[in-house]
């Protein structure tokens, strides 16, 4: 028989091939989709439109949109302060030849040497730590503006009780230079600074070089040692573990 009579439309319903025939057409009129992203003739189904399913993905193998991607500014570099010596920028830029914005301490030593002096590494290093408060050996536009005002200072302090124009601070010029930078040091403390920086072995003297770590040693270790002194009464009470972090970073240097 050919007929449904339970058919809500009232016609016989098509003949069905039970032996791989293609299945009946949807409510659209298009045979659905098989498993494999083709309809039933071999066809495959017409792209999506742009913009894809709800959610970002798209049938089919499409990929997705791209995004666009929201620029990242870069960091602002260190700057000089306005109205900086032109000097002190010069210098700094003929060192950071890379355009970073910083320096480190074989730069900073080129920097600062001239053909009346030149400073060591543990001097540049002791500079760096003064003025950087850690041990990166990198010191930016701002910090070499300071570093260099200091250094003027100091040198003014060195002509000044270099009185005999040798070219040395000796032990008693050392000690109204340190003394007119605050620091009273007495007769022992001195003589052990003139024998540790006076490179020539003679205690006698120290040339300039040495006059700056000497004097960033002595004021270095009294305003750490300020910190602990709270009365200022000239003694302090600290443990081996404070007193270790005081003291090393001015003898590895």
């Amino acid at each position: 028989m050919s007929g449904y009579p339970n058919s809500p439309y009232g016609a016989s319903a098509p003949s069905q091939n039970h032996y791989g025939g293609p299945p009946p057409p949807n409510q659209y009129g298009q045979p659905p989709p098989n498993q494999y992203g083709q309809n039933a003739y071999g066809q495959k189904p017409h792209p999506p439109p742009p913009g894809g399913q709800q959610g970002g993905q798209q049938p089919y193998g499409y990929p997705p949109q791209p995004h666009a991607t929201p620029y990242v500014y870069p960091p602002a570099q260190p700057a000089f302060a306005p109205g900086t010596d032109p000097e002190i920028i010069r210098s700094f830029q003929m060192c950071d030849q890379d355009g970073s914005g910083f320096i480190d301490d074989k730069e900073l030593q080129r920097a600062l040497s001239s053909a009346s002096h030149s400073f060591s590494l543990r001097t540049v290093h002791l500079l760096m730590f003064e003025f950087t408060r850690n041990n990166s050996m990198k010191i930016g536009p701002q910090e070499f503006t300071s570093l260099w005002h200091s250094l003027q200072a100091w040198r003014a302090i060195f002509e000044r009780f270099d009185r005999d124009r040798s070219g040395k601070i000796e032990t008693m010029e050392l000690r109204d230079a340190l003394l007119s930078l605050g620091y009273s040091i007495s007769p022992t403390i001195l003589q052990t600074l003139v024998s540790k920086y006076d490179k020539t072995g003679q205690s006698r003297g120290i040339d300039y070089d040495n006059f700056i770590e000497c004097s960033l040693v002595v004021k270095g270790l009294t305003d750490k040692f300020k910190e602990k002194d709270k009365s200022y009464v000239g003694s302090a009470s600290l443990t081996y573990e404070e007193f270790m972090q005081i003291v090393l970073p001015f003898i590895v240097a």
